[in-house]
């Protein structure tokens, strides 16, 4: 999984994986963006026959997401794209992933499926082959670097010894 070789196939579908985050964010930031009537629409496909999203999830949405939708309509279109801006640059590659199926999952718990199952899958797959994902990218070089940086940080602040109490 981490041959030269299907690192080059990871690179790819990292690249594809990018696209699509910015695709989907560059307008979002570019437009303005506003989530009010996608979380209201999310809160009414949990009730009916056949909901599609789950009332725990409408919950979170009416009490948490709503009253600070303004947080929320600037984490999602930015989120999207500095998602897209990492994984193509392959920099700092797994947290973007974390991050960009984090998203897709609360996309399809709010009833939206779209492509979301395809680009979750696509992060997941990375994931695992995370190594060979990185290969071709910056975090090649930025990963040793930083290593090296908090190597020399902990050598130079070592921990205090604090005893135990009797």
């Amino acid at each position: 999984m981490n041959s030269k070789m299907m690192a080059a196939v990871w690179t790819v579908l990292r690249v594809w994986l990018g696209v699509q985050w910015i695709q989907a964010g560059w307008h979002k930031v570019a437009d303005g963006f506003d989530a009010s009537g996608f979380l209201y629409g999310a809160i009414e496909k949990a009730s009916g026959d056949m909901p599609a999203v789950s009332g725990w999830y409408a919950g979170f949405l009416e009490n948490a997401a709503l009253p600070n939708v303004s947080i929320i309509n600037v984490l999602v279109p930015w989120g999207e794209l500095l998602v897209g801006i990492a994984l193509i640059a392959g920099v700092f590659t797994v947290p973007a992933l974390i991050a960009g199926a984090f998203m897709n999952l609360n996309f399809l718990w709010a009833g939206t499926v779209s492509t979301n199952p395809t680009l979750l899958l696509a992060a997941v797959v990375l994931l695992f082959a995370a190594k060979g994902a990185m290969y071709y990218g910056g975090d090649r070089f930025l990963l040793p670097v930083l290593a090296k940086k908090m190597n020399e940080w902990k050598n130079n602040h070592p921990r205090k010894h604090i005893p135990k109490s009797a």
